[in-house]
């Protein structure tokens, strides 16, 4: 058999597009007719230097046009740290209430010139999650306690991360600590039950969601609130889903209970529908109380009552981070927030 060889022409190549040049605070200050200085001083937000607002118009409308953005790293050996705060990114499922406040202190920073970073690290906890943070180089962590430990915390401080904040229980060595006391808020719920002449008390506790750290305080408030009298308390596990709580529903006469605090407004809700539709009247059969407050539980018939939860603001967490960047010398802080009281509605 003969073979022929057939040298196939190659096509001409096309010119390769001329790359756009980068802009730089140069260009900026060109079309601005200001200073690099003052294009620096505005765009980075320096307090230090007064500028009129209209030369800060001017060159945030040449930096827009000219699609220029300030280069993080520059910024960062300029100034000795990094602006980056990093968040860990929840590994539980957060109800309403903690987004909204998680939302509100991304915001606050960002209005303080921190960017914020929601870092997740699947399958690392504790120690070896803190050294994967350390490696982005942070000026300040915020992490709930639990997940952190004090050699974490001295990892990313030498690393270079100023404030180190964590929220949880209990404090961490080295770090500024925001106690939250989940107890109160079970407490709150058990004690507002057995004034409304309630004797046999559920309390939900959420079923294979990693929620443990604040359900089993808010659990042991409730058994607190009731010690040494003559109520008792059932643990209710119930998974987050219709077809768990239309199996808890419809055990509710052989559980002999004539209350629930739902653990937060979101089970109440998925388990005081379960227990409509098992003919259960509520309050006369079942007092409901979740936790939150929640708007839509006051769209609920009867209205949810519920625990009423104060959170400290985004914005003063966010302050307590740019003063812990500008000292990172001073002492650690402890603050006790998550302040709770009884919003009495309907269900209870």
């Amino acid at each position: 058999m003969r073979y022929v060889m057939v040298q196939i022409p190659k096509p001409p190549s096309a010119a390769s597009p001329t790359p756009r040049s980068i802009p730089t605070s140069a260009d900026v200050a060109r079309l601005a007719g200001v200073s690099r200085a003052t294009v620096s001083y505005v765009l980075n937000n320096t307090s230090a230097v007064r500028i009129s607002e209209p030369t800060r118009r001017r060159v945030h409308q040449a930096a827009k046009e000219l699609g220029y953005v300030p280069h993080a790293a520059a910024r960062s050996l300029r100034a000795g740290h990094s602006r980056m705060v990093l968040m860990s990114a929840p590994a539980i499922p957060v109800g309403l209430l903690y987004a909204q406040f998680l939302n509100d202190l991304q915001w606050a920073l960002s209005r303080l010139d921190y960017t914020v970073v929601q870092y997740g690290t699947a399958g690392l906890r504790g120690d070896e999650a803190a050294r994967a943070w350390a490696e982005l180089r942070p000026v300040a962590v915020l992490v709930p306690g639990a997940e952190l430990g004090p050699e974490g915390v001295a990892v990313l401080k030498r690393a270079g991360a100023r404030a180190v904040v964590t929220f949880g229980p209990e404090r961490v060595e080295g770090a500024h600590a925001l106690l939250m006391d989940h107890d109160a808020v079970g407490h709150c719920a058990g004690a507002h039950l057995h004034a409304r002449g309630r004797r046999r008390i559920g309390v939900v506790v959420p079923e294979g969601s990693g929620l443990e750290t604040y359900s089993r305080p808010r659990l042991e408030g409730v058994r607190q609130a009731l010690r040494g009298t003559d109520a008792t308390v059932t643990e209710l596990p119930l998974a987050p889903t219709e077809e768990s709580a239309a199996e808890l529903a419809a055990r509710w006469r052989t559980l002999e209970i004539d209350a629930v605090f739902a653990y937060n407004d979101e089970y109440a809700m998925l388990f005081m529908r379960a227990l409509q539709d098992e003919g259960v009247r509520i309050p006369e059969d079942i007092a409901v109380v979740g936790a939150d407050d929640l708007m839509l539980g006051r769209l609920l018939r009867p209205r949810l009552s519920t625990i009423h939860i104060d959170l400290p603001s985004g914005r003063d967490l966010a302050e307590l981070v740019d003063r812990v960047v500008r000292d990172p010398g001073c002492e650690p802080e402890t603050h006790k927030v998550l302040g709770a009281s009884v919003v009495q509605r309907d269900s209870s």
